[in-house]
């Protein structure tokens, strides 16, 4: 079975001397697992970096066999934000997520798609606002819709007004940006907000379920958005 497609790097794991095994979320094939040989060589090492879009072409035996890639660099996205350890810290965060919340071989263009709208709002002066947001399309996207406006109650804390999702074992407070969408008025703790409301929904709803570990690498970004 050959195919060419186009996919980004969710992850590479080290397999024998020269080669990795890499698993990419594709145009056409979803996400797809398979073995780059030569992947620590300086033509390819440079470019197999989380986060790039790269052409690929695959080649097995039959569909349940391993299969095997010859990447080709389309886009070095990722480079672009070594000296950025924020934004780095969340490429690696957001591929991880993708990496873990897809499925195998299932194709889905819109989640493709959102993935090219990450790199853009990334450039955006308010890309850690717009950053919630995305979150949420993508949780939508693999069939997961926090309707925050539908769950959210008004309450009164200490003569001010609140939005809060009451859950099993918490009480999370919902930052105003998410109901009004409007992003210009932001601080620093309705990023956390944000973001830890986020986070408790994927642990109750996706991480506890499944028996996933919750990921380090979102905990870190998360620890770096506040330093």
């Amino acid at each position: 079975m050959i195919w060419s497609d186009k996919g980004f790097l969710l992850s590479k794991n080290k397999f024998q001397e020269n080669s990795v095994v890499a698993n990419f979320y594709t145009l056409k094939h979803g996400k797809r697992s398979g073995i780059v040989f030569g992947a620590t060589s300086k033509k390819i090492k440079n470019y197999l970096e989380i986060g790039n879009e790269l052409h690929i072409q695959f080649s097995s035996k039959n569909e349940n066999s391993v299969g095997y890639f010859k990447p080709e660099i389309i886009s070095a996205n990722s480079p672009i934000y070594f000296s950025d350890k924020k934004k780095l810290n969340c490429i690696v965060s957001t591929f991880n997520l993708i990496y873990l919340l897809t499925v195998e071989n299932q194709t889905n263009k819109e989640i493709y798609e959102s993935i090219k709208n990450f790199y853009i709002l990334l450039k955006d002066q308010n890309w850690r606002q717009k950053l919630i947001f995305w979150e949420l399309n993508f949780l939508k996207l693999i069939g997961f819709d926090l309707d925050i406006k539908k769950y959210a109650k008004l309450e009164i804390v200490k003569n001010k007004k609140e939005f809060r999702i009451k859950t099993q074992n918490n009480i999370l407070k919902v930052p105003e940006f998410l109901i009004d969408n409007n992003i210009d008025k932001v601080d620093e703790d309705d990023l956390l907000n944000a973001f830890n409301l986020i986070n408790e929904y994927m642990k109750a709803n996706i991480f506890s379920l499944n028996n996933i570990n919750f990921p380090l690498s979102r905990l870190k970004f998360i620890e770096k958005l506040s330093d």
